[in-house]
């Protein structure tokens, strides 16, 4: 049993691709109608015919009043019970080639894009009986890593809303957490794959194993495991689990 209430709303930023696409499934599945927000239509309409949302909502997260205008549509359309602000991007250099632009992108999807989000819909929401917000950051909102200095600061700063929003609105029946995937076997770790390879000059499964080598596990994670921690994280059964990171990477952290 998914442990949902009956028919929730949910909102999955990203949820064209990789682990929002899985966790707008995993969503579906426990049955919430589902509502994916993403820039590219074609993917999310991709995604409504595969089964994995019943809506799309087109907007780019890092733009305050363009994601203002969708969320306000989805929420007419039903109230958004639960929020998954998954949609996120990374880019890779030495910090000294990081210049301030490159933090500031990463800082507009990945940090302001979070903000932005449960900015729309928290208002109703806290009103409600029943609420959940989850973050999609990453095992980098919990530790260092070398040469992605800016998406690890934004990743951090995901943690740090979360904990202390946690915090802010403990009184009521919204939850605020994140999840912390690692490497994960989606089109957007193909991309670093893709970087190492013609930075290096490594086979593909030596790139694959430059990335599962952070796994104790020795391997990527799969959409379907984060998936699972979030639709366990939206569940009536987790509502005293609030303003936690849950690290999903075999042991890492």
């Amino acid at each position: 049993m998914s442990g949902l209430p009956h028919s929730p709303h949910a909102l999955v930023t990203g949820g064209g691709r990789g682990i929002g696409r899985a966790i707008a499934a995993a969503l579906v599945g426990a049955g919430a109608t589902v509502t994916v927000l993403g820039r590219n239509a074609a993917s999310l309409e991709e995604t409504i015919k595969a089964g994995a949302a019943h809506h799309s909502a087109v907007a780019d997260v890092s733009d305050e009043a363009a994601m203002r205008v969708a969320i306000a549509a989805a929420n007419a359309r039903k109230p958004i019970d639960i929020l998954i602000a998954n949609a996120g991007s990374a880019e890779s250099a030495p910090f000294a080639k990081s210049d301030s632009a490159l933090f500031a992108r990463m800082m507009d999807v990945n940090f302001m894009g979070v903000v932005h989000a449960i900015s729309a819909v928290l208002p109703d929401m806290k009103d409600r009986p029943y609420g959940r917000i989850v973050a999609i950051a990453s095992t980098a909102g919990l530790k260092g890593y070398a040469y992605v200095s800016a998406y690890t600061a934004a990743k951090h700063a995901v943690v740090g809303l979360v904990r202390s929003l946690a915090l802010e609105i403990a009184g009521s029946s919204v939850t605020v957490n994140a999840v912390c995937p690692g490497f994960t076997d989606t089109d957007l770790v193909a991309g670093s794959i893709d970087n190492i390879m013609k930075k290096t000059g490594r086979t593909r499964e030596q790139a694959i194993a430059e990335l599962a080598k952070h796994n104790p596990q020795g391997r990527l994670i799969t959409p379907q495991e984060v998936a699972n921690a979030v639709l366990w994280l939206c569940s009536e059964n987790a509502g005293a689990i609030t303003g936690q990171a849950i690290a999903v990477a075999g042991g890492e952290i």
